[in-house]
């Protein structure tokens, strides 16, 4: 009995504070998984995983998740984009597209690397955040798994090939003029096309299926200044070994623009740098 006061005490100082805070209205949620920003957020790197090469050495693969739907972020090499140890500017994307984009780019370390880290640091918003990459054996992967995107297939014993994927010389650029750009393509022809599916009984029937099917490429920007807007970004599909699209660029400076071939199944990149000098119009300004 000598306790039940005190034990009573302590449950009605809790009660108090309870009812106090319910006074002063429920607390702010700190996550709202369905929430999602135009702009204004930061972007996140991400490691997807190490590759063990033949003469020994390795490398360390990395992504990035652009927080954002729409808004997409120039961070150019230095203390807001920068590899570490060594030196800041490691290949990493300078320019960042909205949501998820992994398999971006890749950093190669030596035989004796140990279980050193390899750290990416991106500051975006005022927000910064670290991808440490490091040579764990669950973290192990394959070239096959870069060229599925991450999905399930039947592993090197797989007929599939890759497809091959150059990119043809491109011409003078500047501001002001868009700019062709040619993707050569050669395929195995594995997989075959799937045939568009036929509509159910009682579907309606002025759905099409547009969908391009077979091989086909991709274009996005990988680094540069400004924005530069794809007349087609993708898929576009390859005929004759070849498919092309127009790069529109608004400001000068230099660019690295990715080709992606896709054979339904397996994908291979290819990256071309284009130097855009200004327009005549801005050349002409005093």
């Amino acid at each position: 009995m000598r306790g039940r006061p005190a034990r009573f005490a302590k449950w009605a100082a809790c009660a108090a504070m309870a009812a106090a805070a319910l006074a002063q209205g429920p607390p702010p949620p700190t996550y709202i998984p369905q929430t999602k920003f135009n702009a204004g957020q930061n972007v996140v790197p991400t490691f997807e995983g190490w590759l063990r090469n033949a003469d020994g050495t390795f490398t360390m693969v990395f992504g990035y998740f652009n927080r954002n739907v729409q808004e997409e972020l120039a961070i150019p090499p230095g203390p807001a984009n920068k590899i570490e140890p060594g030196e800041l500017d490691r290949g990493q994307p300078t320019w960042f597209l909205p949501r998820r984009q992994p398999w971006m780019f890749r950093v190669q370390v030596p035989k004796d690397w140990g279980q050193k880290e390899l750290v990416w640091t991106l500051t975006a918003h005022g927000r910064t955040e670290k991808a440490y990459a490091q040579l764990l054996p669950v973290e192990e992967i394959t070239e096959r798994i870069i060229m599925t995107r991450g999905n399930l297939n039947p592993g090197d014993d797989d007929p599939n090939k890759p497809p091959s994927i150059t990119i043809a010389p491109v011409g003078p650029a500047n501001a002001d003029n868009p700019v062709t750009l040619t993707a050569l393509v050669t395929d195995d022809g594995l997989p075959k096309p799937r045939p568009p599916a036929k509509p159910r009984p009682g579907a309606q029937t002025n759905t099409v299926d547009n969908r391009v099917r077979g091989l086909t490429v991709s274009w996005l920007e990988y680094r540069g200044p400004a924005k530069v807007t794809f007349d087609a970004s993708g898929p576009i599909a390859v005929s004759d070994g070849k498919a092309t699209t127009t790069a529109h660029f608004a400001e000068p400076g230099t660019y690295v623009l990715r080709a992606t071939a896709n054979d339904g199944q397996l994908a291979t990149k290819a990256d071309v740098t284009v130097t855009v000098a200004p327009g005549p119009a801005a050349g002409n300004k005093p």
